[in-house]
């Protein structure tokens, strides 16, 4: 396998977990092998882009057999570090938090939520998902003794700045950052921004072009 670091673009980067989904359900129903072509109609992306892709990390297909299923979904599993576990911690007990904390998702792909924080006295002391919901205050010292990889953001704006600082100083590899405002990291944090909006106002554009 090719060494992806700083030679895949992101855009191909993000196709990945798309790439996964859909070979993990065709594995769920027997299919064994597939080419780019059959793939090509399924998702919805050009056999060419495809194997461009693929080639970014390196020859998994076969000429007149196409791709094995298991083994492709098991790679792409592995590029994506699904291979490996997580500790994650939720910072904000609101209703995002919340839903988060329930979406069955996370754990299945191997993410373990430890912790969930906030600064609201009346959600400190209760169970969201069986975690009871721990105080703020405690958020450095939780981070450095279970050395936590991923903090998840679903705080508002005006608390993030603070929030951010204090994760990285506690050890904190990744952000996956709810709060619709940019971070401001050392270049060793790894940052995914999540904006709903934006989403949700591309969905409004298609509908009104279509």
């Amino acid at each position: 396998m090719k060494n992806p670091k700083h030679e895949v673009p992101i855009v191909v980067i993000k196709r990945l977990p798309r790439y996964y989904r859909y070979l993990s359900d065709l594995a769920q129903h027997g299919i064994s092998r597939i080419s780019s072509a059959e793939l090509s109609k399924r998702m919805g992306v050009t056999a060419s882009q495809i194997r461009q892709d693929f080639n970014c990390f390196g020859d998994f297909g076969q000429q007149g057999y196409g791709y094995n299923v298991k083994h492709l979904h098991e790679k792409i599993g592995e590029i994506l570090g699904l291979n490996k576990s997580y500790s994650l911690i939720i910072v904000g007990a609101g209703n995002l938090g919340h839903a988060l904390a329930n979406y069955a998702g996370i754990e299945r792909r191997g993410y373990q939520i430890i912790g969930i924080f906030d600064n609201d006295p009346n959600k400190i002391g209760t169970k969201i998902k069986n975690i009871s919901v721990s105080d703020i205050e405690n958020l450095e010292s939780f981070c450095s003794e279970q050395q936590v990889d991923i903090a998840v953001l679903a705080i508002p704006k005006g608390e993030v700045k603070e929030i951010t600082s204090r994760l990285v100083s506690a050890g904190v590899k990744g952000l996956w950052n709810f709060s619709y405002s940019e971070l401001e990291t050392p270049e060793d944090i790894v940052v995914e921004n999540v904006h709903l909006s934006d989403s949700l106002m591309t969905l409004s554009y298609k509908i009104t072009n279509k």
